[in-house]
């Protein structure tokens, strides 16, 4: 069974707070949610195996540790987890990024999946799915199948703010899947927005509202 797991480090909490607020600026709020994406990333990371390997120190021959395994891709969901992508490539500079785009129907609320790019090789790769919002959880659902239906088998999802409905709907469709969450936010309201959430991401970041 995948896990959910809410990141309370107090560095991320202090900064989720500030962009919460309604009077925060896209110029702000679009690098906090950078500065949040690489925090949990440092978190998300830290049951990576790692292998010996030896090295030389300007001082002499050494066994030291570095990453082992598979590498990692990221993969943004169009367009608002753009806003995490460059927090989390700080951290992990080496990993390559695949790209789905969604755009949500505004009547039904249902997510439609218009671009998808992901590197030749992702079916070896681990793959870390990034976007500011879980609300209903259908586009994090249609992410994570666009992805196993291309032969990725490990897959986690790391979202700022998560609406219970959307970590229970994941949960039962992908229970294999990882969930990390900077919050677990109180409901979904009816128009698909999360309470007290931070409004619509993706305007935010980019200045459209």
């Amino acid at each position: 069974m995948g896990k959910f797991v809410v990141l309370d480090h107090p560095l991320i909490q202090h900064k989720l707070t500030i962009i919460r607020r309604k009077e925060t600026g896209s110029n702000e709020f679009r690098r906090i949610v950078g500065e949040i994406g690489g925090l949990m990333t440092y978190e998300i990371t830290r049951d990576l195996p790692l292998k010996d390997v030896e090295i030389e120190t300007p001082i002499g021959k050494t066994t030291q540790k570095e990453i082992a395994g598979k590498k990692l891709t990221i993969v943004p969901i169009l367009r608002a987890g753009m806003g995490m992508l460059n927090g989390v490539l700080e951290m992990v500079p080496t990993a390559k990024v695949g790209v789905i785009g969604m755009y949500r129907d505004e009547k039904t609320l249902k997510p439609h999946e218009y671009f998808c790019k992901m590197p030749k090789d992702v079916s070896e790769r681990e793959c870390l799915i990034v976007d500011p919002m879980l609300a209903t959880g259908g586009s994090a659902i249609d992410a994570i199948g666009a992805l196993k239906k291309r032969g990725v088998k490990e897959i986690k999802l790391a979202v700022l703010v998560a609406a219970p409905e959307g970590v229970k709907a994941i949960r039962e469709k992908y229970p294999d899947v990882d969930i990390y969450a900077a919050a677990e936010d109180e409901k979904l309201l009816d128009n698909g927005y999360i309470f007290p959430g931070l409004g619509d991401a993706g305007d935010r970041i980019f200045g459209t509202k």
